[in-house]
């Protein structure tokens, strides 16, 4: 059975949403398994991430991947702001 699910991610600028694009296309090149694509894009300030897999273990899999990765970097750039204001 073929599963698919589609991901759209609002964030508060495009300067967000560009450098979360960034972070996560080389993720969509390397997969670590055959059984799931994902594809990614830009639209604006929102960022449209969409899941393929041959089954739903797999698409469970991937859309955990890459919302952890998505949580990952939101937690660093709000670090980064923070050290940013502090310098100030």
């Amino acid at each position: 059975m073929r599963a698919q699910a589609v991901v759209h991610l609002d964030f508060p600028s495009q300067k967000q949403s560009k450098i979360m694009l960034k972070a996560l296309r080389p993720e969509t090149r390397t997969m670590s398994t055959r059984r799931s694509r994902v594809y990614i894009e830009g639209r604006g300030k929102t960022l449209i991430i969409r899941f393929e897999a041959e089954d739903t273990s797999a698409l469970r899999a991937s859309i955990n991947s890459f919302l952890r990765w998505v949580f990952l970097t939101k937690t660093v750039l709000k670090s980064v702001d923070k050290l940013q204001f502090a310098d100030k």
